[in-house]
């Protein structure tokens, strides 16, 4: 149980080094200042979970090092890719933020799963770590859902009337494949 419990550690903080990487561009990427912000946020959050993992890390005699977490991988990728689209702003904006919560979405599952084989092992103090982040991961995502529910709407009309006096609601032809 412990070895499960090391490699799903190992699993989160390559994750979580990886949106350290991440969150900037998608900060970058984002045109509203709320989202931004909420991005900005978000890369100060994670570099504390990322600290709070090192000391778990520390407390086991473990290296935080040796595993590439391939799910989380997959899903910077799927965000390069959709930054790389030439959509309108407003609707970048809500691009983003979907890529950015299928992420949060991600992580509250491995967060959740940590936590649970720490209180299996009785660790309680890692407990409070995981649950700290595990909260944050929540917050992160229902802000997002939240800056979703302003955004989106204002880019469908946006798309709309950008539709209706070129023919067509994207600045390009490029097609997206469906995954």
């Amino acid at each position: 149980m412990l070895e499960l419990y090391i490699d799903e550690l190992r699993d989160l903080y390559n994750a979580e080094t990886q949106l350290v990487k991440a969150l900037p561009k998608m900060a970058k990427a984002a045109s509203n200042d709320q989202l931004r912000e909420a991005f900005e946020e978000h890369l100060r959050q994670t570099s504390e979970q990322v600290s709070r993992l090192e000391q778990i890390f520390e407390h086991l005699k473990e290296k935080p090092s040796g595993k590439k977490c391939l799910g989380m991988e997959g899903l910077v990728k799927e965000g390069a890719k959709t930054m790389g689209d030439d959509y309108a702003e407003g609707v970048m904006d809500a691009a983003i933020i979907g890529a950015a919560q299928r992420v949060e979405h991600y992580e509250m599952a491995g967060y959740g799963t940590v936590r649970a084989l720490a209180e299996l092992l009785g660790e309680n103090e890692h407990v409070s770590l995981l649950n700290q982040t595990l909260e944050e991961e929540k917050q992160a995502n229902k802000k997002l859902t939240d800056l979703s529910q302003e955004i989106t709407p204002k880019a469908v009309r946006s798309a709309a009337r950008t539709s209706t006096h070129s023919g067509k609601g994207r600045a390009s032809s490029k097609s997206r494949k469906a995954a």
